[in-house]
């Protein structure tokens, strides 16, 4: 990782024909360059590849539908360590018409055995429903021999009819059945059905099947129910068969006798057998070709992937006036122009050109896009960087920074060494084994976040470790390594406690005045005595809370120093007096000076002179003040610090507004010599207000204690009236600082801009492939 982002470079590449494609590539294995469109006025269906691009989309239908076959079959399909180079364009077609032949063998076997599975379900249906129906003829027949209970249909003429005869046989109905099987749950409304549309002249009966179903259409199983309807009559048979339509009833013909039922079952037993058999094999042959396939289907996937992406970026280049040549342009880090050359010389021999691809490089007033290298340990770093924005061309990147101060002040706010402990182990075993995990390409994201903020996870257990020791925090608990430095017995020794104290007190205070009481400070950390303090938390509070001041002010005045690098980088050195000087003497006159204090109380004021040492923080804003003539200051040229502090303000509100204004108006051969010809007064000045405001955000605290207290503390009728005016300022600046403004205050607003463009060079290994999107692969 470097502190700037690559030098950069336009660059005409000169492809010649008959090599392009070996060349494009070799350059995506490389990924040295990233391609500009040279026909942004040409839609994507009337560019020169189109065909080949859709001869690849059909190859990548294809491979789709063999991964989900092969998934079907549970069967793994091998990755290979090395990833296979772009087939050459005589092997295209090949590889085509290969896919195009297998997925045509494997739809027909599909088909095939679709077709078997659906009658061997049909037979299978066909059983269930003569075994169940059977039961129901005969429990009617042992209900017919016991005498009819009650006459259903009216008699008609019984005098002249035959003895046995129904009234249903003397009108000449005849007696019908139709029998089948239905979805469970429309069994109920299918009978109600029944009953109101054949008026009662139908007998239903149904019972479920013992076994689970698969369906017809979908394939998924369900319950269904054998039912056998008898009626009378041509009629009623056929508004029961338009019932059973309506309700998708797979119906199957009816035996007359016990002798052709056994005879049917008979039949259909020796059926299913072979179609069992039948579609064993069938399942044998489709598994061995799929394995087959599977062994290649990777390299297939992977091949299938470049060829797109090299056709792709033959579609961004044009050809010259002889239509020989492709012309392309590419942004190229300076330093890979000898590898881009070589690429050039590798792809044209494997093109077996004449003539060879060459590269030009070309002036550009564009502005390049970022690139900054990375490696395994720093590109997790780069990420949280650039989660904030993409850096500006040749701007100092904050990574490096990031990667002590993002871990080291997560462990300032977590701070425990059992924790750091558990964490560090974890990210440990996940940086030895990362070779396996990286192999495994696991789907959870969970997962694969952590994994990729796996040296991240490290830093930031070690740092909680050694936070944790100077905390004395371990799962909570506080560890007694090197004997602490108070002594309960001395308080006894000097008469100042006894039994009866111990008694009579809740609560007792040590006095590190009483000799032998306070032998000297804990060797590293906190002292452990203190977990058992009453005042607990109030003293590690405002040791953290100092603590933090004093880190955030040392990271602000950091990323301060940081700017001047960036300012005479890009030579503009009136940014050093104009924005520089005045945001260093603003920020260490305040906030340094606040930090002077703390060092200075904690070295100064010992055991006795304690109970005389100042409030910090009374002593900081009565600075402001100037109203409490009893707080003496540390010294008499204190209120020079706040003057210059409050001096600097207008100095980088206005300087650069004018500044530039006075180059616009009154210095136009500076201006020209500069390069400063363009210029808006109203958007400098709006900029640079936006930056002063950010810049002075700490000044909120001091926004309250000079206004809004002056408005409180007046006692008369004129107070309140003035009140509404004060609060009306104080709504005002605290909207437009502390809820507007206080999002972007950060260590990298103090040289970061992170308005760039990121650099994204051609590169095979970064392209996924839609299958892998599909989560096929």
């Amino acid at each position: 990782m470097v502190f700037r982002s690559e030098e950069m470079c336009l660059a005409q590449l000169f492809l010649q024909s008959g090599s392009e494609y070996d060349c494009i590539s070799q350059l995506g294995e490389m990924g040295l360059v990233e391609f500009r469109d040279l026909n942004p006025s040409v839609s994507s269906f009337q560019r020169r590849f189109v065909s080949e691009i859709k001869r690849c989309e059909e190859m990548e239908r294809i491979l789709g539908y063999l991964l989900r076959e092969i998934r079907k079959a549970n069967i793994a399909v091998p990755e290979e360590e090395e990833s296979p180079a772009a087939p050459p364009p005589k092997q295209v077609l090949e590889i085509m018409e290969q896919l195009q032949r297998l997925e045509g063998e494997l739809s027909e076997v599909a088909r095939n055995r679709e077709k078997l599975q659906r009658n061997r379900l049909e037979l299978t249906e066909y059983t269930h429903m003569l075994k169940i129906t059977r039961t129901f003829v005969h429990s009617r027949s042992r209900h017919e021999a016991l005498g009819p209970q009650y006459e259903e249909f009216t008699v008609v003429e019984t005098d002249s009819a035959p003895s046995g005869c129904t009234g249903m046989q003397r009108l000449g109905a005849k007696l019908g059945f139709v029998s089948g099987l239905i979805h469970r749950g429309k069994v109920e409304a299918f009978e109600r059905m029944l009953w109101r549309v054949c008026k009662g002249y139908t007998i239903l009966s149904y019972a479920e099947v013992g076994e689970s179903l698969a369906d017809r259409d979908t394939g998924e199983l369900n319950q269904s129910a054998v039912f056998l309807i008898s009626f009378w009559g041509d009629q009623i048979g056929q508004k029961v068969q338009k019932i059973c339509d309506c309700y998708h009833c797979y119906l199957y013909p009816h035996p007359d006798s016990d002798e052709e039922r056994a005879d049917v079952m008979d039949s259909l037993r020796t059926r299913i057998q072979d179609l069992n058999n039948v579609l064993n094999r069938t399942e044998d042959y489709m598994r061995q070709v799929l394995q087959k396939a599977s062994e290649s289907v990777f390299s297939w996937v992977v091949q299938v992937k470049k060829m797109k992406s090299i056709f792709h970026i033959l579609n961004l280049c044009s050809f010259d006036v002889t239509n020989k040549c492709l012309i392309a342009e590419v942004w190229c880090p300076v330093g890979d122009l000898a590898n881009l050359r070589g690429a050039l010389e590798e792809g044209s021999r494997k093109g077996e050109a004449t003539v060879p691809s060459f590269v030009n490089r070309i002036p550009s007033k564009d502005t390049p896009p970022t690139m900054v290298r990375t490696n395994q340990f720093t590109c997790g770093f780069q990420s949280i960087v650039e989660a904030y924005g993409v850096g500006d061309y040749r701007e100092a990147s904050p990574a490096p920074y990031t990667i002590i101060t993002f871990p080291f002040l997560f462990a300032v706010m977590f701070g425990d060494m059992g924790h750091g402990t558990v964490m560090t182990l974890f990210a440990l075993w996940m940086v030895l084994t990362e070779q396996n995990h990286k192999k495994k390409r696991s789907n959870n994201e969970v997962w694969r976040t952590c994994f990729a903020g796996r040296y991240i996870l490290l830093l930031m257990g070690l740092f909680s470790i050694y936070t944790g020791l100077i905390y004395n925090d371990c799962f909570s608990k506080s560890l007694n390594i090197f004997g602490s430095g108070w002594n309960v017995k001395a308080m006894f020794s000097s008469r100042q406690w006894t039994n009866e104290s111990l008694q009579t007190n809740a609560v007792l205070t040590l006095d590190p005045n009483i000799s032998g009481v306070f032998s000297g400070p804990y060797p590293l950390g906190i002292d452990p005595i203190w977990n058992m303090a009453v005042n607990r938390l109030s003293f590690l509070n405002s040791y953290k809370m100092k603590m933090s001041v004093i880190l955030g002010v040392v990271h602000m005045t950091f990323g301060v120093v940081l700017s001047v690098f960036n300012h005479l980088h890009f030579h503009q050195r009136y940014k050093v007096w104009l924005v520089f000087l005045p945001e260093l003497l603003f920020l260490l006159c305040l906030f340094g000076y606040l930090v002077f204090m703390v060092f200075y109380k904690w070295l100064s004021f010992g055991v006795q002179e304690s109970r005389w040492a100042p409030s910090v923080l009374i002593h900081f804003i009565n600075m402001f003040l100037l109203q409490d003539p009893d707080i003496m200051p540390l010294y008499p040229g204190q209120i020079f610090l706040v003057g210059v502090a409050m001096l600097s303000v207008p100095v980088l509100l206005l300087g650069k507004p004018l500044f530039f204004y006075w180059l616009h108006r009154g210095g136009r051969g500076l201006r020209r010599r500069r390069g400063y010809e363009r210029f808006d007064l109203a958007d400098v000045v709006l900029h640079q207000s936006i930056h002063t405001i950010e810049f002075c955000l700490e000044l909120s605290e001091v926004l309250w204690v000079m206004v809004m207290r002056v408005g409180l503390r007046c006692s008369s009728h004129l107070g309140v009236i003035a009140l509404v005016p004060v609060f009306g300022v104080f709504v005002t600046l605290t909207v437009s600082i502390l809820l507007v403004m206080e999002g972007l205050v950060e260590f990298q607003n103090k040289f970061y801009r992170g308005t760039g463009v990121k650099f994204v060079p051609f590169d095979f290994s970064l392209m996924p492939s839609i299958l892998e999107q599909d989560g096929l692969l």
